[in-house]
């Protein structure tokens, strides 16, 4: 799924962890990714969320898509902060999934997002047997 995913990539997102379930990745604030208040974008806070969501939503390997998400800012974060999205499932069952995941900056939360899933068929890979 990464190799694919070139908007992450473009922004700079890393990978830290992805297990079952659950994803962590970092993404740095840089100075292109401020607002006309000089903070970091909103909107790019929610992709590096939203982007360790869809790590952990496929983390089993079933092709699995957004179906509502939301967010809340708690703090603003700034050019060369070092965001790290941190995401866990909260339950899932049949097709569906529900995911919080908390974006931090220095161990003080800046953001936390609420995901669900569906699961829309098919694979992201062929597994080994």
């Amino acid at each position: 799924m990464w190799a694919g995913d070139a908007a992450s990539q473009a922004l700079g997102m890393r990978i830290l962890e992805v297990g079952p379930g659950r994803a962590t990745l970092e993404m740095v604030v840089r100075p292109d990714m401020l607002n006309g208040q000089a903070i970091g974008h909103g909107g790019l806070t929610f992709t590096l969320a939203d982007s360790a969501f869809a790590f952990a939503c496929n983390s089993y390997n079933r092709r699995t898509v957004a179906r509502l998400c939301e967010i809340r800012f708690r703090a603003p974060t700034r050019e060369g902060d070092r965001l790290v999205a941190e995401a866990v499932e909260v339950s899932r069952d049949e097709r569906d999934g529900r995911y919080a995941v908390t974006v931090r900056c220095d161990g003080t939360e800046v953001a936390s997002f609420a995901g669900q899933s569906r699961e829309v068929g098919g694979t992201l890979f062929d597994e080994e047997v």
